[in-house]
């Protein structure tokens, strides 16, 4: 129908949307109104809608799409409805409306192939992503509208899938969504954010997604423009995936994201950068780089999880305080907040009023995972495992594409003493993740407490190497070495086991559980003197050490028995009862040894025992640390190395 009144309307549509841009939406809608009373046009009602909508007034935008009968009339007046549903919490209604049907028609071909993802370092482009005549310039604006819509349609029918705890179908709807449109970012980040995918997963359908689709700008001939857009896409999206995966990939991606598009200082980048530190146990160097981003912007909230497990790590209890203070007195309406409280209280020993704030923070946002992973903490660092376990594993339940959750299972039940279940628990956590040293060290330590000690060793190896290789912190991966030596003692592998405590001792100072397992190997070595030499090094750093003063009795004991020995072999045995040498001379020692180790793994759980009496009676656990058994391995228990937050 041909208007009466053309300049009328051109002039209230400018009106309007000067008003909407300047957030002026009292005057948008007022204008909207008059604008849609003259025209009667649909364009004009959904215009009307969205205003509404950004107005807060999802109530008034759904019933005024309906009321005109749009929500059934195109893709974005159906997404737009459903989005009004979803911010008044219907979203059994707004599912119905969205349908459960995918337009799979719209997913890219068969030509979209897995390719490589390897990017040169000049330009940070794909390898084999040339591919011009695939770009699809067809596609008209409208189309292009439609599709997007689409994609967000399938973004927002996960969110209803999450909402009813049905996280598979919300990954897939997610998963749908990057495949209609690649640059739908809101799915993207809820796949990574919310660890719905494992990191081979995200590896996998990151090279499924067709990154030639990203729709550069027109009348451009040049081929590097047609595919720039896209690499550009693809290389921010490296950035957010797991850092345990491919971290060159992601240094190569920062890199050219930086030298080529100037984002160098970008809060987003530096964050990436700050939680790969963390992956690596490089605390202070993530701290310092969460904390220029808070002062720069404070209220960028999803640097707050890493910030406040770096103060945790480093024990910075005051700044701790002084974060969740601020927090609190700016914005209680956030789930992070209560994170900061409650991680405070972690820090501080107030265990139940820590598990109050990290529930609050989780009832506030039922996908924080790092709420629901420091609730939990809370019962482990009580002692109280069977509710540990509870909380645990509805947190895997949750994120299932985090091995966390799984790698804290198996530490309950390895604290409980379940070692087959702690091993299942473990395992199911290597199949998501195979790159963390935390992991491959809790696999050697159960496997280490089911006498396979050869296996065991092969896990301490093999996560000392995936720590060199991701360049983590090497100080935080000392008790690691220690853990191999042990396991090296245990094989008899005497030479290899001084080595790593050697080591240990050069790089991370004195310690006295290390003296004394050197001490054990050079008793089991024949060699009571260089024992009683090391035994009194393990004194001198704890003089109260009750398994250094036995090692240093035997060591004399043996010292005084062989100059015996040495006397009787000098006057030819005459008038004493010299013992004759035979063939089992070497295997009695070995039981003698083995009853010495015993008497002294008696002696620590006697200790033990009475420690842990007296921890009951003041209300402690052992901290969500700790947790060893073995007398040898450490004087406060067997050593875990570094154990995150979330």
């Amino acid at each position: 129908m041909v208007s009466s009144q053309p300049n009328m309307e051109r002039f209230l549509r400018d009106w309007r949307q000067d008003a909407l841009n300047k957030a002026q939406y009292e005057s948008a809608i007022f204008i909207g109104d008059k604008l849609l009373a003259m025209t009667k046009d649909d364009n004009d009602a959904f215009w009307l809608a969205q205003v509404h909508f950004a107005a807060g007034n999802y109530a008034r935008a759904h019933d005024l799409l309906s009321k005109h009968n749009l929500v059934s009339s195109n893709p974005s007046c159906r997404y737009l409805a459903a989005h009004c549903l979803i911010r008044q919490n219907n979203y059994t209604e707004a599912l119905a409306l969205l349908g459960e049907h995918t337009p799979t028609h719209l997913f890219a071909t068969a030509s979209n192939t897995r390719r490589k993802t390897h990017r040169t370092a000049a330009r940070g482009t794909r390898a084999g992503s040339r591919n011009p005549d695939r770009q699809p310039d067809h596609l008209t604006d409208e189309e292009w509208s439609i599709r997007r819509y689409e994609a967000g349609m399938c973004y927002l029918r996960g969110l209803c899938y999450a909402k009813e705890n049905a996280f598979d179908r919300a990954k897939e709807a997610y998963k749908d969504a990057l495949r209609i449109d690649v640059q739908c970012y809101e799915a993207f980040t809820q796949l990574v954010r919310n660890s719905l995918m494992s990191p081979d997963e995200e590896d996998e359908f990151m090279q499924s997604l067709d990154f030639n689709t990203v729709r550069a700008p027109r009348g451009g001939d040049d081929p590097e423009l047609k595919t720039e857009p896209g690499d550009y896409v693809h290389m921010l999206y490296q950035t957010q995936l797991s850092k345990y995966r491919n971290p060159r990939a992601f240094n190569t991606a920062v890199e050219s994201l930086s030298t080529h598009y100037g984002l160098a200082d970008n809060a987003d980048l530096l964050l990436a950068r700050a939680d790969l530190y963390y992956t690596q146990c490089r605390f202070k160097d993530a701290l310092g780089i969460t904390a220029s981003i808070l002062r720069d912007d404070p209220s960028h909230f999803p640097a707050y999880p890493i910030h406040l497990a770096c103060l945790y790590e480093l024990k910075q209890t005051n700044e701790l305080f002084l974060v969740a203070h601020d927090l609190a007195d700016k914005h209680p309406d956030k789930a992070c907040t209560w994170l900061a409280v409650g991680t405070y209280y972690l820090a501080t020993g107030k265990i139940a009023d820590a598990r109050r704030y990290f529930s609050k923070s989780s009832m506030m946002d039922a996908t924080f995972g790092p709420a629901w992973i420091g609730f939990a903490h809370t019962f482990a660092a009580e002692g109280e495992h069977d509710q540990a376990v509870t909380a645990y594993s509805t947190a895997a339940r949750l994120f299932s594409g985090t091995h966390l959750p799984q790698v804290f299972l198996g530490m309950q039940n390895h604290a409980m003493n379940n070692l087959a279940a702690a091993e299942e628990y473990l395992r199911a956590a290597y199949q998501l993740c195979r790159a963390d040293p935390l992991l491959l060290n809790e696999m050697g330590i159960v496997l280490y407490h089911q006498e396979r000690w050869k296996d065991a060793a092969k896990f301490f190896r093999q996560a000392l190497r995936v720590a060199e290789d991701t360049e983590a912190d090497p100080h935080a991966w000392l008790g690691v070495r220690i853990n191999l030596g042990h396991a090296y003692r245990k094989l008899r592998m005497h030479d290899e086991a001084l080595e790593e405590f050697d080591g240990v001792l050069r790089d991370g100072g004195k310690n006295a559980a290390v003296f004394c397992a050197k001490a054990l190997i050079l008793l089991d070595k024949g060699l009571p003197d260089e024992a009683a030499r090391v035994a009194h090094e393990a004194l001198a750093v704890n003089p109260q050490d009750p398994i250094a003063t036995e090692l240093l009795n035997k060591a004399l004991e043996e010292s005084a028995l062989g100059g015996v020995e040495e006397l009787v072999e000098g006057f030819g045995g005459v008038g004493l009862d010299a013992p004759v040498a035979g063939a089992g001379e070497e295997a009695g020692a070995a039981r003698e040894m083995e009853q010495f180790e015993m008497e002294l793994e008696e002696r620590k759980a006697a200790a033990r025992e009475r420690l842990e009496r007296r921890r009951a009676g003041a209300g402690k656990g052992k901290g969500w640390w700790g947790g060893g058994i073995i007398s040898l391995e450490g004087e406060e228990g067997w050593w875990r190395g570094r154990r995150r937050m979330w």
